[in-house]
């Protein structure tokens, strides 16, 4: 930031009555989807920085605070024409303004597309934008994005403008870390910022019996691999008559996934798509979470793994596939049992070891826990994207 800018964005901080920190704008698309309650959590963990919640249009799946949330698109005719003139040409006189008066120290865009669908704005507000990168933005290959969605589109065409004038890209891995570097992303610019969990929230009631449930928590898509699962189950159930399979989450796989339960008599249960408090009540439940992610033929993988980290910290052994970011997160052996993708044999192996070794779920349990407060604490990854943001404005 010049210095001219720079004392722009002093002044009006400096400016404004009641403005007690510098305001952030974390900016997404759609505010907020059912599995991005860590965007409003990470917000609302910063305390440095006042966070203001921006996008186009209120999916409201999660809740943000009203008070501080401002969408393109406030309903009818005439807000779908402001989203898609934004979307298209980048211009939205009334969200302009209104970002004037909030008067923004720096811009967080969460996900590639939507960093370049907001980084004309930042530009003219004069303001850094930071962008963090959480998985198919940057792992899906550039002949797949050609043919996927809109703004995925965009953000190819603009790609090279972002790594120039972008102050700071976030990856939640190394793993993603590494495939932003070998898009051209500037390495001196690009670092690794892991999602960070509410200890206070995860936390494991160690008074509830588990009970001999598998837990899957995941959108119902190829790469989450639930095929692999069902079909690991019916080798599971065959030594653990009484394991259930516990299915949270919906998606486009879950007709064929339910046929296929039934064709192969595995007894499952699809619970459909569920809130945050649902999650932690399956995870206090169950004796073993599984997530059996795939690489894609379009090369997208898991950029970080989130559920896996929510296991852990709810003191629940995880057994996971050794995709992407997932052997950050689980450390295998200890927190976990890591096996290749698609190795059903494998997969079913692993859930059985778990289910049959009381000590051995206990031992990974808590070296889970203790591995989610040591890498993955809400409160202290909050820390460090003030500091990561301080640096942005320097």
């Amino acid at each position: 930031m010049d210095a001219a800018v720079a004392s722009g964005v002093r002044s009006r901080v400096s400016a404004s009555p009641l403005l007690d920190r510098p305001r952030v704008v974390v900016f997404r698309s759609a505010l907020l989807g059912r599995s991005e309650a860590f965007i409003r959590d990470q917000g609302e963990a910063l305390r440095r920085f006042e966070p203001w919640y921006v996008g186009c249009r209120l999916e409201d799946a999660v809740e943000v605070p009203v008070e501080r949330r401002v969408v393109v698109n406030t309903g009818g005719a005439t807000g779908r024409v402001r989203e898609l003139l934004f979307k298209f040409s980048g211009r939205a006189p009334g969200l302009r303004r209104r970002l004037q008066e909030i008067a923004p120290a720096l811009v967080h865009a969460h996900f590639g597309p939507d960093a370049t669908l907001v980084m004309p704005l930042a530009r003219r507000l004069g303001v850094p934008l930071v962008a963090t990168f959480h998985g198919y933005d940057a792992t899906m290959a550039d002949r797949a994005a050609r043919r996927s969605f809109f703004l995925h589109r965009r953000y190819l065409e603009h790609r090279a403008a972002l790594q120039r004038d972008g102050r700071l890209f976030l990856a939640v891995s190394r793993f993603v870390r590494e495939r932003l570097l070998a898009q051209g992303y500037p390495a001196d610019r690009t670092v690794v910022h892991y999602a960070g969990l509410s200890l206070q929230r995860f936390q494991p009631d160690r008074a509830v019996v588990r009970e001999e449930i598998v837990l899957f928590v995941g959108r119902l898509a190829p790469e989450k691999g639930c095929l692999d699962l069902i079909g690991a189950m019916r080798r599971v159930q065959d030594d653990h008559p009484e394991a259930e399979l516990v299915v949270l989450g919906d998606g486009p796989l879950r007709q064929l996934l339910e046929r296929l339960a039934r064709s192969t008599g595995v007894r499952c249960r699809f619970i459909g798509a569920v809130s945050q408090e649902d999650v932690i009540h399956w995870m206090t439940r169950a004796q073993v979470l599984c997530a059996p992610s795939v690489t894609l033929p379009t090369e997208e993988a898991e950029g970080f793994g989130l559920v896996c980290a929510e296991a852990q910290a709810m003191a629940l052994p995880v057994v996971a596939t050794r995709v992407g970011g997932i052997p950050e997160v689980v450390a295998d052996g200890e927190s976990g049992l890591l096996v290749r993708e698609r190795d059903q044999a494998a997969l079913a192996d692993r859930i059985v070891r778990v289910l049959r070794d009381h000590a051995l779920r206990d031992r990974m349990g808590e070296a889970g826990r203790r591995r989610v407060e040591r890498c993955f604490n809400g409160w202290t990854q909050a820390r460090r994207l003030e500091k990561l943001y301080a640096e942005a404005l320097a």
